[in-house]
């Protein structure tokens, strides 16, 4: 009896282990993460984009983060830095904006962003000072987001402002761009780059949503550099991009249509992207 009784305890043992083993495997195999069915590696979003480079003839960069989002941005493209043109009413109207008492959207405010109007922004320029003393408020606005850029405060070239002959870089307009929307008392600004005159909604302006501000302008040799910064919905969260075209052509129509190819590019791979949400 006592031989069988500890055959039988034995037996008891081994089913009990083996069952706890298999639910072991089973717990393990269900609630191991694996990798996230949307992300792609960057190597491959940056074979893809250079395929589109490569296709549109034209020099191009863009800058990808998250709003919020302190780490490294992914940089796709050729193209790195070049004058900011309109790019930069941005920051100029949030420094015009601030230093308004009380804070207000003016209708000059709202040409500089909305319509463009190179008149209307220099007249906020103009509000913020002397040339040094104005670009030095508008680099204060980047410079609160970890962006280092210098402003220019001299027309280099005369026939354009000196605001927009400010070199930007696309890493530091995704800085700028990913900090500042998520700073509630630049809302205003962001709002209006929602409302964008539907002759200039090219690029990504063309994505539902988007709020955004573009800026272009010709080189010396008469080629022109069409680029955009802005903030898109995608269903992961919000994601800061700046994007920038040299068509080979030199031709504006060819810089907007590239751009255009951008938007439908980074709507593609939106899955791929970084996306985040501002903590307020």
């Amino acid at each position: 009896m006592k031989l069988r009784w500890r055959l039988t305890a034995i037996a008891v043992t081994l089913l009990v282990t083996a069952a706890i083993v298999t639910l072991a495997a089973v717990f393990t195999y269900r609630h191991t993460p694996g990798p996230p069915a949307s992300t792609r590696p960057p190597t491959t979003l940056a074979a893809e984009f250079t395929q589109l480079e490569n296709n549109l003839h034209a020099k191009m960069g863009i800058a990808v983060s998250a709003v919020a989002n302190d780490q490294a941005p992914i940089m796709l493209g050729d193209w790195q830095e070049g004058p900011a043109w309109s790019t930069v009413k941005v920051p100029l109207v949030i420094a015009a904006y601030r230093q308004a008492n009380p804070p207000r959207v003016t209708d000059v405010m709202r040409a500089a962003i909305t319509e463009s109007d190179n008149a209307a922004a220099e007249s906020l320029w103009a509000q913020l000072g002397d040339p040094a003393t104005a670009a030095q408020k508008v680099q204060q606005v980047l410079q609160e987001t970890g962006d280092p850029t210098i402003v220019e405060s001299r027309k280099l070239r005369p026939e354009f402002t000196a605001f927009g002959q400010t070199i930007w870089s696309l890493v530091n307009q995704i800085r700028f761009t990913a900090g500042a929307f998520c700073n509630r008392a630049n809302d205003p600004i962001f709002n209006l780059m929602g409302q964008v005159e539907p002759d200039r909604t090219w690029g990504i302006g063309g994505i539902p949503g988007a709020e955004f501000k573009g800026g272009w302008g010709p080189s010396p040799a008469g080629k022109y550099l069409v680029r955009q910064i802005g903030v898109l919905s995608t269903p992961a969260g919000k994601i800061a991009v700046a994007i920038a075209a040299e068509p080979v052509s030199g031709s504006f129509d060819d810089g907007t249509h590239d751009l255009g190819e951008v938007a439908k590019w980074l709507t593609d791979h939106f899955g791929a992207l970084p996306a985040g949400r501002c903590g307020r």
